[in-house]
């Protein structure tokens, strides 16, 4: 059963907030999928998501390093599947030893959503009518 939640952001304050609200609700081991754009604030989700589970680490885009890992209440393995395009990527990044191994969060989830487990966290963040909203779609999948 799929169970769908929307939120509007304005700012990056509320953009923090959204992902601290669902940190709370995190067991450990999730798959956090997210799908949008470039500028449409995954980092900044992320970066609400750590702070949420009790990290004070800054948080970064890993671009260049493909994966970031934070320590909170729960170890957060933050993946950027921007260059990802083919399961031998998937395998030469380690990506299945991941999972069930605490929080995973993946910004370009586009790129590998063939590749995503049964039971995941997808969440899709679009513009909304001005500028600076966004809208994010939080759906429970599995």
């Amino acid at each position: 059963m799929n169970i769908t939640t929307v939120y509007q952001s304005h700012s990056y304050e509320e953009t923090l907030a959204i992902g601290e609200t669902i940190a709370k609700e995190l067991t450990g081991t999730e798959v956090i999928a997210l799908f949008g754009g470039l500028g449409m604030g995954k980092t900044a989700f992320t970066t609400g998501l750590v702070k949420g589970l009790g990290a004070e680490n800054c948080v970064s885009s890993p671009t260049f390093a493909i994966v970031n890992e934070y320590h909170a209440r729960f170890t957060v393995y933050h993946f950027d599947m921007y260059r990802i395009s083919s399961w031998d990527d998937l395998y030469s990044v380690g990506f299945f030893d991941y999972l069930d191994n605490g929080v995973i969060v993946i910004e370009w989830s586009e790129n590998i959503e063939n590749a995503l487990p049964e039971n995941y966290i997808r969440i899709t963040i679009e513009k909304g009518d001005d500028e600076n909203q966004r809208i994010f779609t939080v759906e429970r999948c599995g």
